[in-house]
């Protein structure tokens, strides 16, 4: 047991150095992994709007996918740039997550693709003839006979359709703040994938379940927030540079278990609503999806600078608040 203390205090005392002494020793943003939402047999969402292009969701980020990886491995050498699929295969979200942990992942970028309910509307297409029935009676109690009369109305003849969304834009989204316990639970489980930050020669012998680690991996877990939060706002950022509409920093009260179950900051970016005309053109384009590869590697490199360095490259850091927080509170940059 007293050697358990020790190892203990020792640990916290190393880990103390680190989280105060970046500058000596910066944590370096080593693997990016890029996941591609749905996939297979999960098609996500689809344009069903009167006119849209059909696309898939699962197509969408798939091609999104693919080009932020190439642009992140072009601008970002020295970084390991790993996709969770390249091509249309089915993972659920617990397999996405393995695959993040189990190449200790330092950040986790998602890319979706939004919709909402459509709203049905009718149009006149034409006339058609409907037969109705007219019912009398005739005569009194038992003697009484029902007599059913046909007779034809021409009548409107309906075309009922889907209208297009009128909600446009691009949003980012992180777990929310209440599930931080989630997020240890991520840690926790993943303890074999699991890098901590303090340069000691004890890691191996650290028990994450144990009652004297339980504080320090609940750190880890609101610095993973923080940090969620710092990316999650220089994506936002970046887009709202392209001249896109951007939907801010959200959270998701019900939780988004793939961000969740990663022990790394982790974001989701919706790229745009399926189901918005303008913004389906816009994903399904070569334009679009490289303007949002590109988008998004400038925001990776700024957190990188951040988290390596200690300030973003132009030297500004994004001031915002993020959307469904109940605190509403311009969080610091964490490094």
């Amino acid at each position: 047991m007293a050697t358990n203390k020790f190892i203990f205090f020792i640990f916290i005392f190393l880990l103390n150095l680190s989280f105060s002494s970046h500058a000596q020793a910066p944590k370096l943003l080593k693997t990016i992994i890029v996941d591609a939402g749905h996939g297979g047999s999960d098609n996500g969402a689809v344009g069903e709007y009167e006119g849209s292009l059909r696309s898939k969701e699962k197509n969408v980020t798939l091609a999104i996918s693919k080009k932020l990886v190439a642009v992140l491995q072009r601008e970002l050498s020295d970084v390991s740039i790993i996709p969770t699929r390249t091509t249309d295969i089915f993972q659920n979200v617990n397999e996405k997550a393995r695959i993040a942990n189990q190449y200790h992942g330092d950040l986790f970028i998602c890319i979706h693709a939004d919709s909402g309910p459509l709203k049905t509307a009718r149009r006149q297409i034409g006339t058609h003839i409907v037969t109705h029935y007219k019912v009398t009676y005739t005569g009194k109690g038992k003697k009484k006979k029902k007599k059913k009369a046909a007779y034809e109305v021409e009548e409107p003849l309906y075309q009922y359709y889907k209208l297009p969304l009128q909600r446009a834009g691009t949003s980012v989204w992180i777990f929310a703040s209440h599930k931080t316990s989630d997020k240890l639970k991520a840690i926790i489980d993943n303890a074999d994938e699991f890098n901590i930050e303090a340069e000691d020669s004890l890691n191996n012998n650290i028990d994450f379940t144990s009652p004297e680690m339980k504080p320090i991996v609940a750190i880890y877990a609101k610095r993973f927030q923080l940090k969620s939060i710092n990316i999650g706002m220089l994506v936002e950022d970046e887009i709202a540079k392209t001249g896109r509409k951007s939907l801010g920093l959200n959270q998701r009260q019900v939780g988004i278990r793939v961000l969740q179950s990663t022990n790394m900051p982790a974001i989701l970016i919706e790229t745009g609503f399926i189901n918005n005309e303008e913004d389906e053109r816009y994903i399904n384009s070569e334009e679009g999806q490289n303007e949002l590869a590109e988008s998004i590697t400038q925001a990776v490199k700024r957190y990188k600078n951040i988290v390596e360095n200690g300030k973003s490259t132009n030297g500004a850091v994004v001031q915002n608040d993020v959307n469904q927080d109940p605190q509403r509170n311009n969080p610091p940059i964490v490094k």
